[in-house]
C-alpha cells in the first residue's frame, strides 16, 4: 500500500512530542530551525514518500531535491514550497545547512481562515517549479519573516495563530514572485528515475493483507498525477524503458496480486474485487477473464483441485 509520510512519522523522525494539535479541526502548524534539527531529518535518507502537510524551506546550504522527471540543485539560497500532492527526495549536498522550515495542514490555512485555496496556488500545482533562487538580501528579508513566526509561536498572544497565517500568505505571494530555478538532468536519467519511481510507488500498493486495505492508485492518470507527469509523458518513457504501457503494467500487477489472493486466502470474490479497486464485481470478472481466460471463481476452483 502507497506509504504517506504523516506528520506523526515527521515528529518521530525528529524525536519530538507530537503535539495534541495534530488531527484536530483547527489545524497544524510547527516552525523549526534547520542547523538544531539537520541530523535529525536528513531527508537525504528518506524514501520517496508523499507528505501529509505542507511545507515552506528557507534554505541556506547547497541541496538538491529530485522528482519524477526532474532534478533542481540549490547552489545556495533558496525557497522551496512542498505539498502533500507531490512526492519529492530531499538530499542536502554539505553538512553547512542552515535556514527555517515550517510544516503546517490545510486545515491550518483554510480559506475560511485565510481566504487562501492551497490547491489552486500555482505553487503546489503537478509539474511546476517550486524552488526559488533568492539574492542574499532577500535571504536576510525571509529570515527576519521567520523569526517573527517564531517568536510569534512562542508568544501568548490569544490571537497568535491568525498573525501567522497572516505572515504564512505573505511568503506564499513572495514565492509566487520570484523565478524557479531550471530543473537539470533531462534524458536518460529523467526517465530512468520516472520508471523506477513509478514501480516503487506501485509496488508499495503490495501485498493486499486485508479486505478493508484497497488500492489507490490504479490508473495511468493516478500515478501521472502523484509522480508530477503528464500521463502521456509517463506512457512515452515507460514503453522506452520497460516496452509495456502504463495500463499494461498497472493490469498485469494487480492481476498478479488477485492470483495470490485467490489461491491464499478465504476472501469472497467481492472482497477480492473491492481490495482490488473494482467497484463492481463482473468488472472484476471480466479483467481477470482477459488474463487467465477464465473467471475467478473458476481459477480458485481448479487451484483447489
Amino acid at each position: 500500500m502507497e506509504e504517506l509520510f504523516t506528520l506523526r512519522d515527521f515528529y518521530g523522525k525528529m524525536k519530538l512530542p507530537i503535539p495534541d494539535t495534530i488531527g484536530k479541526d483547527i489545524g497544524h502548524f510547527n516552525v523549526f530551525k534547520i542547523d538544531e534539527y539537520r541530523t535529525k531529518l536528513n531527508e537525504g535518507e528518506m524514501r520517496y514518500d508523499r507528505r501529509s502537510y505542507f511545507k515552506i524551506s528557507l534554505i541556506n546550504g547547497k541541496n538538491r531535491a529530485e522528482y519524477a522527471d526532474k532534478v533542481i540543485d540549490i547552489a545556495d539560497k533558496a525557497l522551496l514550497f512542498a505539498s502533500p500532492r507531490i512526492p519529492y527526495h530531499y538530499v542536502p549536498q554539505d553538512e553547512n545547512q542552515s535556514g527555517y522550515f515550517c510544516v503546517f495542514t490545510e486545515n491550518f490555512l483554510s480559506k475560511d481562515k485565510s481566504g487562501v485555496i492551497l490547491e489552486t496556488l500555482p505553487l503546489f500545482q503537478p509539474g511546476g517549479f517550486p524552488i526559488f533562487n533568492i539574492s542574499d538580501d532577500d535571504y536576510v528579508e525571509l529570515e527576519q519573516l521567520f523569526q517573527k513566526i517564531d517568536r510569534e509561536l512562542s508568544s501568548d498572544y490569544p490571537f497568535k495563530f491568525d498573525l501567522i497565517r497572516a505572515y504564512i500568505v505573505e511568503l506564499l505571494h513572495i514565492g509566487q514572485k520570484l523565478q524557479p530555478v531550471q530543473p537539470v538532468e533531462n534524458g536518460k536519467n529523467a526517465a530512468t528515475r520516472i520508471t523506477d519511481l513509478f514501480v516503487e510507488l506501485l509496488e508499495r500498493q503490495f501485498p493486499i493483507n486485508t479486505p478493508a486495505q484497497r488500492l489507490v492508485l490504479k490508473t495511468a492518470n493516478d500515478f501521472a498525477e502523484r509522480l508530477a507527469v503528464h500521463a502521456n509523458h509517463l506512457n512515452k518513457v515507460l514503453k522506452e524503458t520497460t516496452g509495456s504501457t502504463t495500463t499494461a503494467i498497472i493490469h498485469a500487477r494487480i492481476f498478479e496480486e488477485a492470483k495470490i489472493l485467490l489461491n491464499n486466502t478465504d476472501w469472497n470474490i467481492s472482497e477480492i474485487a473491492f481490495s482490488l479497486g473494482f467497484e463492481e464485481v463482473a468488472h472484476f470478472s471480466n479483467f481477470f477473464k482477459k488474463f487467465s481466460k477464465t473467471s475467478p471463481l473458476k481459477y480458485r476452483g481448479s487451484i483447489a483441485i
